[in-house]
């Protein structure tokens, strides 16, 4: 499969302009051979918002009139897109990600791990379970943003199978880090193809430093964007190297299976439930 990240500004509050963007980019990806274009987090409307009243309006259903419209152009083009989005569901609002594809919504994915930022401090953490989705034969996994931090969350999606895990994000200044070293952690550790897809400009007075970047099943980069620049980053999927987790290195002397030797018994404290307090939503700032 061969992807695109979409590295670019997002106009705050304004669903129409960034839709059209949306379609204008993905028609043009087409005569790339692209077959997959993804977004960054938040694509449709922002991430700036600054209670949960100013955002809601921008809120969608899951299938609702965003996800429609890219259907009908995935439809034409018999492609496969990802973007970011706010979804509402009843008085709750989710930080989402969607995948659609030539049939229509293939899944979405409410994000889970919630910083103390933006708009995740009014959205509800995700309450699905993490799941993957297959698209052109190739199997994919979503997280948003800061869940790329929690190496748990890409374990799981791996152990379910996914070939590729794309990031659709906002990485502010403070979040070079994860650009620079998570996401090839990410990759290396569960043999994955890993895809974070950053978006640029400044919103509300907050900037996004761009930096998109997809790294390979052994943790190497097989491409970046490393500044806050627009641009389009491609890479091709082979979802028989992510699927290849048993590495010979020397027959006989050197073999290595990160999963085949996990030892899962030993890692109770993981799913402990803890007490700790979260930062600006359980204690004062």
């Amino acid at each position: 499969m061969k992807i695109a990240c979409v590295q670019t500004d997002v106009e705050f509050k304004n669903v129409n302009a960034n839709l059209s963007l949306l379609e204008k980019t993905v028609r043009a990806e087409i005569s790339q051979g692209t077959e997959l274009t993804i977004f960054p987090e938040c694509f449709t409307a922002g991430y700036c918002f600054d209670s949960l009243d100013e955002a809601m309006p921008f809120g969608e259903s899951i299938p609702g009139p965003a996800t429609d419209r890219v259907a009908r152009l995935c439809a034409e083009l018999k492609t496969f897109v990802v973007f970011g989005m706010l979804e509402k569901s009843g008085d709750r609002l989710f930080n989402a990600a969607v995948l659609i594809g030539p049939d229509g919504l293939v899944g979405s994915y409410r994000k889970i791990h919630l910083p103390y930022l933006g708009v995740d401090r009014f959205t509800t953490p995700g309450d699905r379970p993490f799941e993957v989705f297959e698209a052109a034969g190739v199997k994919i996994g979503m997280l948003i943003c800061y869940d790329g931090g929690f190496p748990e969350a890409a374990r799981v999606l791996s152990l379910l199978g996914a070939d590729l895990i794309v990031l659709p994000t906002n990485w502010p200044p403070g979040g070079s880090y994860m650009a620079e070293f998570s996401i090839n952690s990410r990759a290396m550790e569960n043999g994955i193809y890993f895809a974070a897809v950053n978006r640029i400009g400044t919103e509300n007075g907050f900037s996004f430093i761009g930096k998109s970047r997809v790294c390979g099943p052994i943790g190497a980069t097989m491409g970046s964007i490393d500044d806050a620049s627009s641009g389009i980053l491609r890479a091709e999927i082979d979802p028989v190297v992510a699927r290849t987790k048993r590495v010979v290195r020397v027959p006989g002397k050197h073999l290595i299976d990160r999963m085949a030797d996990r030892r899962p018994e030993m890692y109770g404290p993981i799913c402990e439930p803890h007490s700790l307090k979260r930062p600006g939503r359980d204690e004062p700032v």
